[in-house]
């Protein structure tokens, strides 16, 4: 398999770990793995996979892709890298912690995936449910029905599923990873939509969220953080998380606040307020003190 490689030289700083960071479902996710320098990614599109590989080369960005779609996967590049990016009218200055966090990091862009359909599912998966959870779910289910990754792509790493595959997967799986009918038929609405979900890539975040919400079980939450990495939407809030609200007011106003003091600290960036969470978020200046029972994992297969 011959692989299909090109520098990308992208007009600002991009770091690597603070841009594709956050299409990680966590550090064993099949889809989105780290290997040293190197960021390799599985992507699904209607003619064919790819694993792409992204390492910094200088001024420039290496990108190496593998697979029947590579180069689909290279012409993805500048938007995975935050070309689509544009920052314009963030005021960054407001606040002097906003204005500190992003002269730190000057390399932060939102990726934008254009895969929409690959952002949803683990974001229904994340829905009431622990992180540990949700990325078992996650790992599980593409490890049984996702395809290896093209190329020499890291050793566990997996494409996900086609939406045909996805609709095969029988109930007693769904169980085995996890997986509470509740969450599973959200999943099996939002496959039979994928066609038009995936046309969303090409409208803005804030309409791709509200075609997103007309789908039952996709609220608010599932939106934003889908449209968070398939759009690179910079104002994509994630009301209703249980931690981002009190991350944010910690690292603002030094005490924790709830989802509309959240929404009301963020008011001044409209239109960049993923942008502050994020840099927030990057620089862990919104870790809070941590207290009360933990949430009790359920574990759906022994229903």
């Amino acid at each position: 398999m011959q692989p299909v490689e090109s520098d990308y030289a992208p007009p600002r700083e991009v770091a690597l770990r603070r841009v594709l960071g956050v299409l990680a479902q966590g550090g064993t996710d099949p889809t989105v793995q780290r290997d040293g320098e190197i960021w390799w990614l599985t992507l699904r599109f209607p003619h064919g996979t790819a694993s792409l590989a992204l390492r910094p080369a200088g001024a420039a960005i290496r990108a190496t892709a593998w697979g029947t779609a590579a180069e689909a996967a290279m012409d993805l590049v500048p938007g995975l890298l935050g070309a689509d990016d544009d920052d314009e009218g963030f005021d960054h200055a407001r606040h002097p912690l906003v204005a500190e966090l992003h002269r730190r990091a000057p390399g932060l862009r939102l990726a934008r995936t254009t895969q929409v359909l690959a952002a949803l599912i683990p974001a229904i998966l994340f829905q009431k449910v622990t992180a540990k959870e949700a990325k078992a779910s996650w790992r599980r289910l593409l490890q049984w029905h996702g395809e290896p990754a093209p190329g020499p792509a890291p050793i566990g790493m997996r494409v996900a599923p086609d939406p045909a595959t996805w609709r095969r997967i029988p109930s007693w799986d769904w169980h085995r990873a996890g997986v509470g009918p509740q969450r599973s038929d959200t999943i099996m609405r939002a496959v039979h939509a994928a066609g038009g979900l995936e046309r969303t890539a090409g409208v803005a975040g804030p309409e791709a969220r509200r075609r997103m919400r007309t789908i039952p079980g996709i609220g608010e939450w599932t939106a934003a953080e889908t449209a968070q990495r398939s759009h690179g939407d910079p104002d994509a809030v994630s009301f209703g998380d249980f931690h981002t609200c009190k991350r944010v007011g910690w690292a603002l106003t030094g005490a924790r606040v709830d989802d509309d003091g959240m929404r009301e600290l963020l008011e001044p960036w409209a239109g960049h307020r993923q942008r502050v969470i994020r840099l927030i978020e990057a620089s862990g200046a919104g870790d809070y003190e941590r207290h009360g029972p933990r949430m009790t994992i359920a574990d759906y297969r022994a229903f």
